[in-house]
C-alpha cells in the first residue's frame, strides 16, 4: 500500500501528498468504530484509483498531537512574542514553553519589533534573552524594518513541521509572510484580550515554507493546563528537572520539601526567581483544578 502524508482535512476530506502528487481521500468507517481521527501530519496508507477517490486504511503511529490545533507529529514550535506593542508577557511566554515542552516539541522563541523598544526595552530583553539561552532555548530577535534576524529563523524551519504560537497581535503571519510573500496569510486583527486574536484560518493545512512545513492554524488556542499533572509539570522546567535530580527527596516538587536542590539553585541565582514564581503559580492553578470524572 503506498503511504503519504495528510497535509490538509477540510470538510471529511484529507489530502494525502506522495512526492508531488495529492490524493483526496475519506477515511474509511473503521476509524470511527475504533475512534481514531486522522490528522494533518498523519502518515497514512491509503489506497486510491485515482486523484479524487482515495481511502485512508491506516494512520501510523504518533510522536506527538495537539488537540488545538488538530494535527500531529509536530517537530517544533515558533513562539512569537513582542519587545512592544504589546509589551512582552514573560508569564504567557512560560505558558507557551510548558505546553510545548509537555508535547516534547522542540520550542524556538522570536522575539518580533525590536527596532520599535526602546533602551531600556532592549536592555531588558537582552538579559531576559541570556536566561533562556542558558536553560537551552533557541531565542532570535527580528525587527519589523527590512526583516532583520529572519535569515537566522530561516535554516530552523527546513525539514521540520513547524506551529506557529504566541501572544496575539505579534506579528506572527507578518513573519511568516516576510519569509515566504506567496504565503499572503492573513494577518489577524489585534484583539484586546491577551492571547486572543481574532482567527482567520477555520481548517489544518500544512504549507510549505523554506524547505519545511508550517502548520496554518491558530496555534494554542488553550492555555490551561488540563493535561499536566502536577507531578509532570518540573520536567516542563528543563533547568529544573536538571538540577532537581540533586534534590534530596525523589519526585521532590520543589514546593515545601527539605534540602530541595531547586530551591537552592533559586536563591544563588543560578535558576531565575521569575521562572521558579511561574511554576509555583502554575502549580497552584493545577492543585486548583477542579477534578474531571
Amino acid at each position: 500500500m503506498p503511504e503519504g502524508k495528510i497535509m490538509k482535512a477540510l470538510s471529511g476530506f484529507y489530502y494525502v501528498k506522495v512526492n508531488d502528487q495529492t490524493y483526496q481521500c475519506r477515511g474509511r468507517g473503521v476509524f470511527r468504530k475504533n475512534k481514531v481521527t486522522p490528522l494533518v501530519g498523519d502518515t497514512v496508507e491509503f489506497q486510491a484509483d485515482n486523484e479524487r477517490e482515495g481511502y485512508i486504511l491506516d494512520v501510523k503511529s504518533r510522536k506527538n498531537e495537539l488537540v488545538r490545533p488538530p494535527i500531529s507529529n509536530v517537530d517544533q514550535a515558533i513562539i512569537a512574542f513582542s519587545a512592544v506593542e504589546p509589551d512582552f508577557n514573560a508569564v504567557l511566554l512560560d505558558r507557551f514553553l510548558v505546553l510545548i515542552e509537555y508535547k516534547q516539541i522542540h520550542p524556538v522563541i522570536v522575539m518580533t519589533k525590536m527596532d520599535l523598544a526602546n533602551d531600556k526595552v532592549k536592555q531588558a530583553m537582552e538579559i531576559i534573552a541570556q536566561d533562556y539561552r542558558q536553560i537551552g532555548y533557541d531565542w532570535i530577535f527580528t525587527s519589523t524594518e527590512d526583516n532583520v534576524g529572519l535569515d537566522q529563523l530561516t535554516p530552523y524551519l527546513k525539514e521540520k513541521i513547524s506551529v506557529v504560537a504566541g501572544q496575539s497581535g505579534v506579528g506572527k503571519s507578518s513573519l511568516l509572510n516576510a519569509i515566504n510573500p506567496e504565503l499572503e496569510l492573513k494577518t489577524n486583527d489585534i484583539s484586546t484580550h491577551l492571547g486572543r486574536g481574532k482567527h482567520t484560518t477555520r481548517h489544518v493545512e500544512l504549507i510549505p515554507i523554506a524547505d519545511g512545513f508550517v502548520a496554518d492554524t491558530p496555534g494554542f488556542s488553550s492555555l490551561d493546563f488540563d493535561e499536566i499533572e502536577l507531578e509532570d509539570l518540573p520536567f516542563c522546567f528543563p533547568e529544573m528537572a536538571e538540577i532537581g535530580e540533586g534534590c534530596k527527596f525523589r519526585g521532590c516538587l520543589h514546593l515545601n520539601e527539605p534540602k530541595c536542590a531547586v530551591k537552592q539553585a533559586v536563591e544563588t541565582g543560578e535558576i531565575p526567581k521569575y521562572r521558579y514564581d511561574h511554576y509555583m503559580s502554575f502549580s497552584q492553578e493545577i492543585k486548583d483544578r477542579k477534578p474531571r470524572y
